[in-house]
């Protein structure tokens, strides 16, 4: 009898167990983020094209490779835990940016942005997502493409910010043109994302409260 006590006392703690660390398990993994499914079939269709040679449009040899270079940084990003994206504004404006939805419950995610303002000279907080930035209509940026060339940028688009990656903004001195430091970053008009991209100018920009999370200075 005492034996079978033992036993069911050894159960009990057994479940216990088991529940317990269920209850705090760690947060949905990365392999649930919508980007991260994004990313990780869009470097299977870029390894299966270089593998098998099939020409996509777009893209050289090259370019192929430069970019399977980059979407792997950011998928081992990913692995690592870091899910986020970061702003740096050194342009002398207010720059526009967008960032993790305010009512979005924690360790949850979303392909939806809100729009925020960073001051110049700021950059966004550690682990708080900046996803991209809004380029004013009245902007020009150079941006460097996936062949190493420099490539004008039109306003009116968004510049998004890979994951575990910081993307520095800085004006040109001598053009007063934008430039970026990430190489092949994408650039999206509206109607080519689900955020809500605005058609106004710097000086609209500027009128704004700075409301992104920064760090201090």
């Amino acid at each position: 009898m005492k034996s079978l006590k033992c036993i069911l006392v050894v159960a009990l703690l057994c479940l216990s167990l088991v529940f317990t660390e269920s209850a705090l398990a760690d947060p949905p993994r990365y392999n649930k983020n919508p980007d991260y499914i994004t990313l990780t079939e869009q470097l299977n269709q870029l390894e299966t094209a270089k593998a098998t040679q099939t020409p996509l449009a777009g893209y050289t040899s090259e370019q192929i490779d430069q970019k399977i270079n980059d979407l792997q940084f950011q998928k081992f990003a990913f692995e690592s835990g870091i899910d986020w994206g970061q702003c740096s504004n050194q342009t002398g404006k207010t720059l526009a940016i967008y960032g993790t939805e305010p009512n979005l419950q924690k360790n949850n995610h979303s392909n939806g942005a809100a729009l925020y303002f960073l001051g110049d000279n700021q950059t966004t907080k550690d682990r708080w997502n900046c996803k991209g930035i809004y380029l004013p209509t009245d902007v020009q940026a150079v941006a460097l493409g996936l062949n190493g060339l420099t490539e004008e940028v039109t306003g009116g688009v968004v510049i998004k910010v890979p994951n575990g990656t910081k993307l520095v903004l800085r004006k040109n001195p001598d053009t007063s043109a934008i430039e970026f430091n990430q190489v092949g970053t994408e650039i999206l008009k509206a109607g080519e994302i689900n955020w809500f991209v605005p058609n106004v100018t710097q000086a609209v920009v500027d009128t704004k409260v700075t409301n992104a999370p920064a760090k201090k200075a």
